[in-house]
């Protein structure tokens, strides 16, 4: 863990797994709340669950922004339990710790715990109640960026996978987005041309756990256009068990 990082506002797993048990148990009164979520994010995490899928954060993460439905997400962070509520239509995230905060080690650790409808309401809100403070609210974009080069998750998501070919819609660096290494150079290209990840996995410093980290990264923070009929479009290439591609 970052050295710098303070974890005492966020729970242990163990602590977490024992606070569940008594709410299902109904032990805890005075904690009932909204339990339902949407019917079209639920079919999402669902079809995540069939596919074994279901504790994938960027995969959960991402269904929630393609859907543009607010979530609470909670987290497996090594040992700790990070709550993180999404505002997709904002572009914002509530949480008592910035993501930033997080070690690249950490997020290598990455876990959706569950999900459940938010229990704050985002800035704005026409219904004043359960809006937390503005301290606690942080721009999502750099957070989906930094989880995409950095989380579990070295493959392309499922909404983007397959035969297709890509091409950057504006450089990262306009949202003040990191790319680190080989991944500037490749931006820029993306930007000139359109590729698929077979032909970015080969360019200069790039792989294919490179390139399908730079491709989420890019689709989460709607910089990414996806053609599945360009000449360009090429099938997914296979990734060997340590997640190289074979030659």
């Amino acid at each position: 863990m970052n050295p710098e990082f303070e974890p005492s506002t966020l729970w242990r797993i163990s602590a977490f797994d024992r606070l569940r048990e008594q709410a299902a148990q109904g032990e805890l009164r005075g904690l009932e709340r909204q339990t339902v979520l949407s019917t079209t994010l639920q079919a999402e995490l669902t079809a995540l669950e069939r596919k074994q899928e279901a504790g994938d954060a960027l995969e959960v993460i991402a269904a929630c922004v393609r859907l543009q439905e607010p979530a609470l997400v909670y987290l497996a962070f090594e040992d700790l339990v990070w709550p993180v509520t999404l505002f997709p239509a904002q572009m914002l995230y509530h949480s008592p710790r910035t993501l930033l905060e997080a070690s690249e080690t950490g997020l290598a650790t990455l876990a959706t715990l569950s999900v459940e409808p938010a229990g704050v309401r985002p800035p704005g809100h026409p219904m004043r109640e359960r809006i937390a403070s503005d301290a606690t609210y942080r721009p999502l974009a750099p957070a989906l960026w930094r989880l995409a080069l950095h989380g579990p998750r070295s493959r392309l998501l499922g909404e983007i996978a397959g035969t297709a070919a890509y091409r950057v819609l504006r450089h990262p660096r306009v949202d003040n987005l990191p790319l680190p290494g080989a991944l500037g150079p490749s931006a820029d290209r993306l930007r000139r041309e359109a590729a698929s990840l077979r032909s970015l996995s080969d360019w200069p410093g790039m792989s294919v756990e490179r390139g399908a980290r730079l491709l989420n990264a890019l689709y989460l923070t709607a910089n990414l256009m996806v053609t599945r009929s360009h000449p360009a479009a090429r099938p997914e290439p296979a990734q060997s068990l340590f997640g190289r591609k074979p030659r």
